[in-house]
């Protein structure tokens, strides 16, 4: 594998969010092993009210921190912190906001068990906050792997809100979905709408949007991807989809990691 840049977006990686699932192991071990092949690697994921900050020695970053982004017609502020992987020189970016993060939980309320009624915002807010990040950072991916459904509105911020922006201008989207990802609930039903008003997406895409159900939101991103990764059992109708696209995609087994199995598909996708 030639030297690569990768931007990880993960919706949670263990330790700081210490339940294990194929997606937070798979956001630990991977972009660790890829950055250890010699590729620049960076890393971003919610700052949740889960991860103890004294624990995993998370410390704000004053210069990327301070912006405010507006979500719903309301101004939230950008705070980002910064740790390292236990054990590893490798450094987490982590996007914080009182308002959408300080909760003690993921995406469920941790004592009703209720999906937050703003998941989508949340998610909103989390893929703006790692956009403008990166530009602070000067830094141009080649390829932002997206682990998570939290990370579902990069592709469209990045095709719409910065199209033009040199960085971004030969970056690729590979996208992983998990079995164990996947939710029963719908988001907000005025979810589409608020992409139109906003201008996340233009008039006639992202319909399927207007029934935002798990299923419809994978189809949406699918959209603007060049890769496609299957952890574990995917629905057929996602993979049937996947085969009206023509997106290349690579199968994984859950609980099996396999690094070069996933570097092998970078170089496949950034050949092309």
């Amino acid at each position: 594998m030639l030297e690569k840049k990768i931007l990880y977006v993960c919706q949670q990686i263990v330790p700081f969010i210490q339940e294990s699932t194929p997606l937070s192991d798979t956001c630990h071990v991977l972009p660790v092993s890829i950055a250890e092949q010699g590729n620049q690697v960076r890393i971003f994921t919610p700052r949740y009210g889960l991860v103890n900050e004294r624990r995993n020695q998370l410390h704000e970053v004053i210069r990327l921190s301070g912006m405010n982004l507006i979500i719903a017609d309301n101004d939230h502020q950008l705070i980002i912190k910064v740790a390292s992987v236990p054990n590893t020189r490798q450094q987490v970016y982590f996007v914080d906001n009182d308002d959408f993060f300080r909760r003690k939980s993921v995406i469920r309320d941790s004592e009703t068990g209720t999906f937050f009624a703003d998941n989508d915002q949340r998610a909103l807010f989390f893929a703006r906050g790692v956009l403008e990040t990166v530009k602070k950072l000067r830094w141009s991916p080649e390829c932002i792997h997206l682990n998570g459904w939290m990370c579902s509105f990069i592709p469209a911020y990045l095709k719409y809100y910065h199209k033009d922006d040199p960085i971004f201008t030969e970056t690729k989207i590979i996208l992983s979905i998990y079995e164990s990802d996947r939710f029963s609930e719908t988001l907000d039903s005025n979810l589409y709408n608020r992409l139109l008003s906003e201008k996340i997406i233009e008039n006639g895409e992202g319909e399927v949007l207007k029934e935002p159900t798990y299923e419809n939101l994978v189809k949406f991103v699918l959209q603007f991807c060049s890769g496609v990764v299957l952890v574990g059992s995917i629905p057929e109708n996602i993979k049937e989809y996947i085969n009206q696209l023509s997106i290349p995609f690579e199968e994984m087994e859950e609980g099996n990691i396999d690094c070069e199995k996933y570097a092998k598909f970078y170089d496949k996708i950034l050949e092309k």
